[in-house]
């Protein structure tokens, strides 16, 4: 995700613009699905020139990777609890309802569809999953340094996240409060989960 994406001005004109290119989006993909449209047309459903949409974004690509992780900041942003075991048990509650619920598998799908849609939707979907993992490393860095033994993204991702997806997609069990904080006592079990992934989500 370039500068372009990162830059935002907090209020006036240039938020306005943000707010209803990312509206356009989301209806968009509600509607019509992933692959489905144009900048163009959400040029039209927005009121915004796509001059200026592919002046901010450079790419519908970018532009859906950016919707993407504006959601998944507002519906699962890091939390701070003070501990890592409240802020893992947070996270995985945040994320346990965000995928069981009406369009939970959308960013999953977009993930995917990114993934298919060539070298630019390739590098945007990184993007996002690069941005993500650097803040729930940050997320898990301060629980470092408040002295506790954190894993690092890679092992929340095996331990956490991969299981509520993989329950989710497969339709095998639910992702009950108790399973779900089950598998944050698993990641921090003795000898169980610390320490053994590296790499990023």
């Amino acid at each position: 995700m370039d500068e372009r994406q990162r830059a935002r001005r907090p209020g006036g004109r240039g938020a306005r613009v943000g707010a209803a290119v990312h509206q356009a989006v989301t209806d968009l993909i509600g509607e019509r699905g992933y692959g489905k449209f144009s900048v163009g047309d959400v040029a039209a459903r927005s009121g915004v020139a796509d001059s200026s949409i592919y002046r901010r974004w450079g790419s519908l690509e970018n532009l859906l990777a950016d919707v993407a992780l504006t959601r998944l900041n507002e519906r699962s942003p890091m939390p701070d609890t003070g501990s890592l075991a409240g802020d893992l048990r947070t996270y995985a509650a945040q994320v346990a309802r965000e995928i069981t619920g009406p369009d939970g598998l959308a960013l999953l799908r977009l993930s995917v569809a990114l993934s298919n849609s060539g070298q630019e939707g390739r590098q945007a979907g990184d993007g996002l999953r690069d941005e993500r993992t650097r803040q729930l490393q940050s997320m898990l860095d301060r629980a470092t340094e408040r002295g506790e033994d954190a894993p690092d993204a890679f092992g929340v991702l095996d331990y956490i996240l991969a299981p509520m997806y993989v329950r989710v997609l497969l339709g095998v069990g639910t992702l009950t409060p108790d399973y779900v904080d089950g598998l944050v006592d698993r990641l921090l079990g003795p000898g169980f989960g610390l320490g053994l992934g590296s790499g990023t989500v």
